[in-house]
């Protein structure tokens, strides 16, 4: 059966690619190690269907105006029978002389995190492109685009109601290692967006203390109360909530071996420092970057800590015992 990857993932995973590389890639390079292909080439979709299908991506990302090259033999430029493509950086920048400050990037940021592709026109996507351009949320949605969390997760819209009104939520809230999601009470001050996932940062009302919680693990509905809150309480709170959740991820370093040329080595060689055994990639929570990593399969192998060795490892196993039950069932 194969991998269901949406076609606007297949294409950002392309951008990304193509970004990644000064002398370009070979459409076979492509073809074997972008995701959205690589998964089609492994469960045996013909080649030229996968040569076809990456000529009509090219030409969609060109539509809105990505500008891919197409770099021939050096010998021979009208040579392209072993054509590489790249998309020059200098063509996706800005111009130098545009600057931004701290609140117009944080602005930019979250509504290049909010836009849909389904929502805005040609020419504003590509106006969101060049904003990326510039490093404001760099890989994440593009990674991460982990494009796993957007704005239509269930809670955000009451979330964002309940900020814009100073009124109390309530969610259910399960966090990893438990097995049932806990009520929650919560004066939410701000949404943030980081590492391409969705936070709320607030007060917990039954500690009575500031807590951050992922949009992902909230089970159910977003409730908004009756309950208000002093709006003052909001002034500074998504830049207090981002340097939280940089100062955990200055806290936290992955050692990762990493396959060169593999779609893990384009993905998490954007945000990652070398090492001498590998590369070292700060995070925020270990059971996220769990399902990134197990989702690359052998393509990368955990060296430290050993907890997130083990819970890559886990998840390994599961995803080989749910192939073994579904093997014996048929």
């Amino acid at each position: 059966m194969v991998a269901r990857i949406p076609a606007e993932e297949r294409l950002t995973n392309l951008v990304v690619a193509l970004m990644a590389t000064e002398i370009g890639l070979t459409k076979q390079q492509i073809l074997d190690n972008v995701s959205g292909y690589r998964q089609r080439a492994d469960a045996g979709t013909r080649t030229d269907a996968l040569e076809k299908m990456f000529e009509r991506d090219k030409d969609e990302l060109r539509t809105l105006g990505v500008p891919i090259e197409t770099i021939g033999d050096p010998s021979d430029p009208n040579d392209l029978r072993e054509a590489r493509y790249r998309i020059p950086q200098a063509e996706y920048d800005l111009p130098a002389d545009i600057e931004f400050s701290p609140a117009e990037l944080a602005v930019l940021r979250l509504a290049g995190s909010v836009w849909s592709a389904e929502s805005v026109s040609a020419d504003a996507q590509s106006g969101v492109r060049k904003i990326r351009a510039l490093g404001i949320d760099g890989d994440e949605p593009i990674i991460g685009f982990a494009p796993r969390i957007t704005a239509r997760d269930p809670g955000f819209a009451p979330l964002q109601e309940a900020i814009e009104k100073s009124r109390v939520v309530v969610f259910d809230y399960l966090k990893p290692g438990e097995h049932a999601p806990r009520r929650r009470r919560i004066r939410p001050f701000a949404l943030v967006d980081y590492e391409a996932r969705w936070h709320v940062f607030g007060v917990d009302v039954d500690i009575d203390a500031e807590r951050m919680f992922l949009l992902s693990r909230i089970a159910g509905e977003v409730t908004v109360t009756a309950e208000g809150f002093d709006p003052e309480l909001r002034e500074g709170a998504g830049e207090r909530a981002l340097a939280g959740l940089e100062r955990v991820a200055a806290s936290n370093s992955a050692l990762l071996e990493v396959t060169p040329g593999t779609e893990a080595a384009l993905r998490l060689g954007r945000r990652a420092t070398a090492a001498p055994q590998g590369i070292h990639v700060p995070f925020v929570d270990l059971h996220i970057l769990a399902d990134e990593l197990a989702s690359y399969g052998p393509e990368v192998r955990v060296v430290s800590p050993e907890p997130l060795r083990q819970a890559v490892i886990e998840r390994l196993r599961a995803v080989v015992e749910a192939h073994r039950d579904r093997e014996e069932t048929r």
